[in-house]
């Protein structure tokens, strides 16, 4: 059955009836950060279920491309491409005024978001829907919630995995039959606000910041924040993660990319989502927040103890006698990682960072 098909219309759900814009990328790596997108299909569908535009290109990112044997999209097939940049005026009008819709659409929207600040431009979406936590609800009958998992389920084709377009056209295929699943079991929809980013021009991420509190422990229940304490965040937020993250550290907590026996708290507003940092929490006891009551609490975090300050080591005499090597092994001075002539620095390989979980 065609995904296009009236059968599979949403005539008559006017609880679920939005003008949608269905995207998929394809990118060269899982930071949106650091990685860039190399294709991009929209298609929009009205409230009625009906596609009514689609786009896709291939995008030219400037950059290696990646792991190829998952995306197949070489350097070669991207030369000649054009840059986000070129088609974000298209891709926006497609957007605008209609809520975004992915499978894990908080990897498409991180993505899309920097690409738009690169590119100088906002990025026109208010709302956004994860037909993932749409189908965390559903509950369907399927070994995994994955998209290919979903299509088979619910008995739309797929011609070609991992190619955006289809990806995207197989989604609305997905779309639908989950929001007449919803609307039969009567639950509410999934829907993240996306609120404007404060600058629209992208920039770098910036280095993590030493917390100069010791870790207090774990907040009493319904008790305060404390300087100090380690948080953790996962999941979709209405505030941009980077943001809240910064917020935290400004209040003087100390912002984790792990869950840990010593993380104070984990910020989440799906607890049961099933990621890592909300497994690794539900085992070691940590306590959860969710996110608009994490917001009131940043608006009085308690003091914490300041770290001991440790003595600087005396700085060398500039006219002592240079000291031998051996007499350096043999008292144990630890050499400089400055590069010295004879031997240059070799910069250390970076490991591609997780997505968000």
């Amino acid at each position: 059955m065609s995904v296009a098909s009236p059968a599979l219309g949403l005539s008559g759900l006017r609880d679920y009836a939005f003008d949608w814009a269905l995207v998929d990328v394809e990118t060269s790596g899982l930071s949106a950060r650091r990685d860039r997108v190399l294709s991009i299909a929209v298609v929009t569908l009205g409230p009625d279920g009906e596609q009514t535009a689609e786009f896709s290109t291939l995008l030219n990112p400037g950059c290696d491309p990646g792991p190829v044997h998952v995306h197949g999209l070489t350097a070669e097939r991207l030369r000649g491409a054009p840059a986000f940049g070129q088609v974000a005026g298209r891709i926006g009008a497609m957007l605008q005024d209609r809520v975004l819709v992915a499978h894990n659409a908080q990897f498409d929207y991180d993505f899309l978001a920097h690409e738009f600040a690169r590119a100088q431009l906002p990025l026109p979406v208010a709302r956004r829907l994860c037909t993932l936590a749409l189908n965390r609800r559903v509950d369907p009958p399927t070994e995994d919630l994955k998209l290919a998992t979903l299509a088979a389920h619910y008995g739309v084709p797929q011609l070609k995995a991992h190619d955006a377009l289809d990806d995207t056209r197989v989604l609305a295929g997905v779309l639908r039959a989950s929001l007449r699943e919803a609307a039969r079991l009567d639950l509410p929809l999934p829907l993240v606000a996306c609120p404007p980013r404060q600058d629209p021009r992208f920039t770098p991420k910036p280095p993590r910041t030493a917390c100069g509190f010791r870790n207090p422990g774990r907040p009493a229940p319904g008790g305060p924040l404390v300087q100090g304490m380690k948080i953790a965040i996962t999941g979709q937020t209405a505030t941009p993660r980077t943001e809240l993250a910064g917020r935290a550290v400004a209040a003087g907590l100390n912002v984790m990319g792990s869950v840990s026996r010593h993380t104070s708290a984990l910020v989440t507003n799906d607890s049961a989502s099933g990621s890592a940092k909300a497994r690794r929490a539900l085992a070691e006891g940590v306590p959860v927040i969710d996110e608009p009551t994490f917001l009131r609490l940043l608006d009085d975090v308690r003091p914490g103890a300041p770290h001991e300050p440790t003595a600087a080591a005396p700085r060398a005499s500039t006219t002592s006698a240079p000291v031998s090597t051996a007499a350096s092994a043999a008292a144990g001075t630890v050499r400089s990682s400055a590069p010295s002539a004879a031997q240059p620095s070799v910069p250390s390989p970076v490991r591609p960072s997780a997505p968000d979980t």
